[in-house]
């Protein structure tokens, strides 16, 4: 195949972009070379792969439809109070529960109606919820014609999504003695957005401290730290570990992880399962950076996104095993198909570091918090962090209005309580099969290796090309392919010539050889095909070697 139609100083300019923003000149890219195809006589185009984006191609149709059937209970109880053409009152809380039986009997061939009422006796039977309460906050939380209350999450849901977190990020092992109060937010991009927010605000981070971020990740937790507004000083725990083969193992050595016991390190910021390797935290680093905050780092802050946890056998989250200094991530978007809902949650468990830092500080922080936080409360100083992170997210002034919409913390609730029955069970198992074949395909089409991993996700795959031009012809092979040719030609080449759109793996900080694959949102057999045009493209590069 012809080279790239992009010389190297075009490339090596456009490599500067977030990997998002430079997959859109990827898509231009593929598509005019599918336009110039489909215009060339007896050529048929070639249909773009896009395995550049991480929204799956799945959803979870289950509980959608218990949603739905949720709907019409709530609309006759509306009607049940005031009806008038188009006009309805709100549901009534009194006999609720008893009305809800009688509509689930009276409707048994409404789609949906079964699991909706599995899942509300599931609730009702495992936290001990008072019928009536329930069903009407479910009712009327589905017509959503109040405000947030409390604002920073229904009682009855944030009990529910407790226990799913419990179940799917702790491994049905929550730490023992202590409970964890949710923000339900939209999506895991609000809950990131107000966390370095309001760490700023109330002090606990200030501009040009010092960070780290376990890399490779996820592109923002690199981009919002060197903001003009934050500036932090950043420190990068790199997963650089090989296997004996030359293969890329995507762990952390210890004397990377080493770096969080610096006690000037006040903050680490880590996605896990990671993205792109999509891998979970081993037991030894685990285990390292529980002994480095026992004993050295005590006051450390870590920020962990946990959205991909759920494709893991077993996973178990950081706030597990470090509750006092954890603040929990968690998205619904990937395992539910589900990133239109934005349904998210920040998790902080009572006691933590941060009221305690808080407590601690200076008259003046105090005085100055206490003036920000003052309309909302008499005694501003005893307002916990969970909360502060609420009002922020309303500029203070509107936490009368805070607080996630309603019917998607519906939504939220029955995603868990799916999740609770033997059907979310099975649905789990179904998605996390789907993910491996596409990778065994991907493997397979690209003759590529990579290390076995019990802990893997597999939602996302990162390839890292010049180990593997090293390991297939050695060390000449890949000094050739850096001193020639930009790091992300490859990808160019592909979206030129194949029509597939792949991400850098450099712009997450990962080896700037390196490529991400979604292996979420394409049909099985596609990732056979990027697989092989990715060997094609691997190929032509040996070539132009061997005739040079």
């Amino acid at each position: 195949m012809p080279k790239t139609r992009l010389s190297r100083e075009e490339i090596r300019s456009f490599a500067q972009l977030s990997p998002f923003e430079l997959k859109d000149k990827f898509i231009q890219i593929a598509t005019e070379a599918q336009s110039e195809k489909s215009g060339q006589k007896g050529m048929a185009a070639q249909a773009m792969l896009n395995a550049g984006r991480g929204n799956p191609n799945w959803v979870a149709t289950g509980p959608r439809e218990a949603y739905h059937a949720l709907g019409y209970f709530a609309i006759s109880e509306s009607r049940r109070v005031w009806t008038a053409d188009n006009l309805g009152g709100m549901p009534e809380e009194t006999g609720c529960a008893e009305r809800f039986e009688r509509f689930v009997r009276t409707n048994p061939s409404l789609p949906g109606i079964e699991l909706l009422k599995a899942c509300v006796d599931l609730a009702i039977r495992r936290f001990g919820f008072v019928p009536d309460a329930f069903v009407h906050e479910l009712a009327d939380a589905s017509i959503g014609d109040n405000y947030p209350v409390p604002d920073r999450m229904l009682r009855h849901s944030e009990l529910i999504v407790r226990g799913y977190l419990a179940d799917e990020m702790f491994d049905h092992r929550p730490p023992e003695g202590q409970t964890m109060s949710l923000f339900a937010t939209e999506g895991g991009t609000a809950a990131m957005c107000y966390i370095f927010d309001s760490l700023m605000k109330n002090g606990i981070l200030e501009k040009g401290d010092r960070i780290a971020l376990m890399v490779p990740v996820f592109t923002p937790y690199l981009e919002i730290p060197e903001l003009e507004d934050y500036g932090f000083d950043v420190v990068q725990v790199e997963a650089s570990l090989f296997t004996e083969t030359g293969v890329r193992q995507w762990r952390y050595p210890t004397e990377e992880v080493e770096k969080l016991a610096d006690p000037s390190v006040k903050m680490v910021c880590c996605v896990n399962p990671s993205n792109p390797p999509s891998l979970a935290l081993s037991t030894r680093v685990t285990e390292q950076i529980v002994s480095i905050v026992g004993e050295r780092n005590p006051n450390l802050l870590i920020v962990t996104d946990d959205v991909y946890g759920t494709f893991v056998e077993g996973f178990r989250s950081l706030a597990a095993d470090l509750p006092r200094n954890t603040l929990l991530v968690y998205s619904y978007s990937k395992h539910y198909g589900a990133t239109g809902w934005r349904l998210g949650v920040i998790g902080l468990h009572d006691d933590n570091v941060i009221d305690e830092m808080l407590a601690a500080q200076s008259h003046e922080q105090k005085a100055r918090l206490e003036k920000r936080y003052g309309t909302l409360t008499l005694e501003p100083g005893k307002m916990r962090f969970i909360d502060r992170l609420v009002a922020d997210s309303r500029q203070v002034a509107l936490n009368h209005t805070a607080g996630l919409s309603l019917p998607q913390q519906v939504m939220m609730s029955l995603f868990s309580l799916f999740d609770m029955l033997d059907e979310g069970q099975d649905y789990k198992h179904r998605i996390r099969a789907i993910v491996r074949q596409r990778l065994d395909l991907l493997l397979e089409g690209a003759h590529m290796k990579i290390s076995e991993d019990a802990k893997r996700a597999a939602y996302y795959i990162e390839l890292d090309l010049l180990a593997e031009a090293e390991r297939v012809h050695g060390k000449e092979f890949a000094d050739f392919l850096k001193r020639n040719y930009e790091p992300v030609d490859p990808l160019f080449r592909l979206a030129e010539q194949t029509s597939v759109v792949l991400l850098n793996g450099g712009g997450f900080d990962g080896p700037e050889w390196s490529v991400r694959v979604s292996l979420a949102n394409l049909d099985d057999l596609d990732y056979l095909k990027i697989g092989h045009h990715l060997r094609v493209i691997f190929d032509d590069y040996a070539q132009e070697w061997r005739s040079a």
